[in-house]
């Protein structure tokens, strides 16, 4: 037997007995009066921009309006005119001038202004990182107050993919500057209705 056999013999040997992960008490945990307006204030405070919508011909309008000016958009969103449902393919290549991307939210969250994303949402998993300007669309009645409550609506073996996107894409390791866009879209809109 070599030394990595006995080091994990022995590591297998002593390891502790598995023991079931602790159940938060979602009743114990913080709660908003107003989460909507926690949840906007918060997204309005990391760098994005919340929008209440009243009208879906709104979006329609703002995304006739990108094309006619000559941007590059997606549309994932129903309510907003036609999807574009064929982008699957679509390589880093054709997609690095993506200007605008309108995708849609299923969770949110008010303590963090964290919103899940499932990988069907993005018809192509490099949408929402390459795009210049992330559109999310979410209903009010899916505001959660925090994670914990998120986490138990959330199915993450329902698809492959899925993510937790809070504010637009920043980093501030850089030489202890901030910089915004670094790994993903430079600005985010979250529209509620």
């Amino acid at each position: 037997m070599n030394a990595r056999e006995r080091i994990l013999q022995a590591v297998g040997a002593n390891k502790p007995a598995p023991r079931p992960l602790p159940v938060p008490d979602t009743e114990l945990v913080i709660r908003y009066e107003d989460p909507l307006s926690t949840f906007r204030a918060i997204v309005d405070s990391i760098g994005g921009a919340s929008v209440i919508l009243d009208d879906f011909q709104l979006l329609k309008e703002e995304i006739l309006t990108y094309r006619a000016n000559g941007s590059f958009v997606i549309n994932r969103i129903a309510a907003a005119g036609p999807v574009d449902a064929d982008i699957a393919g679509l390589t880093a290549q054709e997609l690095e001038s993506l200007d605008v991307a309108y995708i849609e939210g299923k969770v949110a969250v008010a303590e963090n202004g964290a919103i899940w994303i499932p990988e069907s949402s993005f018809g192509n998993r490099l949408v929402p990182f390459i795009c210049t300007q992330l559109v999310v669309l979410i209903d009010r009645n899916d505001i959660v107050a925090t994670l914990h409550h998120a986490y138990a609506l959330v199915d993450t073996a329902a698809e492959g993919f899925g993510m937790f996107l809070a504010g637009p894409s920043k980093t501030a390791d850089i030489e202890q500057s901030l910089v915004i866009g670094a790994h993903g879209a430079k600005g985010l809109v979250v529209y509620i209705h």
